[in-house]
């Protein structure tokens, strides 16, 4: 059983708030079914977005990046990615590092 767009989120941000790491919901997606995109910043003008993706070795899913670049670059395209789909959801993380925790047991598939 998967979970639902909505718990998950809420799960991650739990996650990331236990390690310190600063997030913040950019756009509210559907609760139950919302793909979600992971933009990770590292304060220096340069930016990641993560989504899932399936694994066809695995038959599992993983995160991929969708972009990376300078922020602006970035927000460009997620933008394209929110006008497309209006049951985004869109977190951002602040991460001097770059640690977005989607490496981690129970976030990365």
């Amino acid at each position: 059983m998967r979970l639902t767009s909505g718990i998950w989120v809420s799960a991650y941000l739990n996650r990331l708030r236990l390690a310190n790491i600063a997030a913040y919901v950019i756009a509210r997606g559907d609760a139950t079914a919302g793909a979600v995109i992971v933009k990770s910043v590292t304060m220096d003008g340069r930016a990641q977005a993560f989504q899932r993706s399936i694994d066809f070795e695995t038959n599992g899913r993983t995160w991929v990046v969708l972009a990376e670049g300078a922020e602006v670059e970035v927000d460009a395209v997620l933008a394209r990615q929110k006008a497309r789909d209006f049951d985004l959801w869109l977190i951002e993380v602040e991460d001097r590092q770059g640690r977005t925790l989607l490496d981690q047991d129970g976030l990365r598939d």
